[in-house]
């Protein structure tokens, strides 16, 4: 039987491909970076109850779209519910304003309330958007987005293709790291370990055989994959091509039309009302 530790580690989705053939999957994945962006700043422009309507019509198209379980792109919420519990009591019970619940000391007020659920919504929303993006793009893929989008930083002594390069292999190790969690634990746990029971401090120290084996591995795979692209003689930067360039086509132009509608909506929310 899958004990909880085990059950969230399988439910992170961030940083895995799910492949399909989708509009979405065949979008130049500058679009994609550009369009999670915008999404993420237009989280943070409304801030009304039609706004957020707006923004979850918007990302529900979306993964329609991209033709991903909706089943599959929820339930990498469940690695976060423990930042979503705090972020909505300390909003609840911290924020001045009218009260409306009172317990002991602590007063639940009305501008809390508010507060707490629009941040659990914008923290939802911004977790499964960014997820739709790795979903949808393979990592060499954002790679060669990133460095496309981060180029005029070049002029000023940017290391534009490093920069991509570690965050590409930073999500493309996160599934990898995640497995390796996985078979940790389980070897662990058939070893005795307890990783559940007792209080706070006796889990942090049951997480000690978990920790260190899992650094060792994570170690040695970045000192595998670094002599593995020397011994190649791989050099990155300038005069570097690339199998399959990107090049924009109609769908890239009709979604960066889409995107802008969106976001001109949101902005022409936020003002009027």
């Amino acid at each position: 039987m899958l004990r909880n530790g085990e059950i969230m580690i399988r439910d992170i989705t961030l940083g895995q491909y799910y492949q399909a053939d989708s509009v979405i999957h065949k979008l130049d994945p500058r679009v994609k970076l550009v369009a999670t962006i915008g999404f993420i700043i237009s989280l943070f422009v409304v801030d009304s109850w039609i706004g957020y309507v707006v923004a979850a019509l918007f990302l529900a198209c979306m993964i329609k779209l991209s033709k991903v379980p909706f089943g599959y792109m929820v339930k990498g919420m469940k690695a976060i519910v423990f930042i979503l519990m705090i972020t909505v009591v300390f909003n609840l019970f911290l924020t001045p304003g009218e009260p409306l619940v009172t317990l002991w000391k602590l007063r639940i007020t009305k501008e809390g309330l508010r507060i707490a659920v629009m941040m659990a919504v914008r923290l939802s929303f911004l977790i499964v958007g960014s997820s739709l993006m790795t979903l949808t793009t393979t990592p060499n893929s954002l790679t060669d987005g990133m460095e496309k989008l981060m180029g005029p930083l070049k002029y000023v002594k940017v290391p534009v293709h490093e920069v991509a390069m570690m965050m590409s292999i930073a999500l493309r190790f996160i599934p990898i790291l995640l497995e390796e969690t996985d078979k940790i634990m389980k070897a662990q746990i058939a070893r005795g370990a307890d990783f559940e029971s007792g209080n706070l401090v006796k889990k942090a120290k049951a997480m000690v055989p978990l920790l260190v084996p899992l650094f060792i591995s994570a170690f040695r795979r970045a000192n595998d994959l670094a002599m593995a692209m020397e011994a190649r003689c791989y050099r990155g930067g300038e005069h570097r091509t690339k199998m399959k360039p990107l090049r924009y086509r109609s769908a890239d132009r009709a979604a960066y039309c889409v995107l802008l509608l969106y976001f001109a909506g949101c902005v022409a929310i936020r003002v009027c009302l």
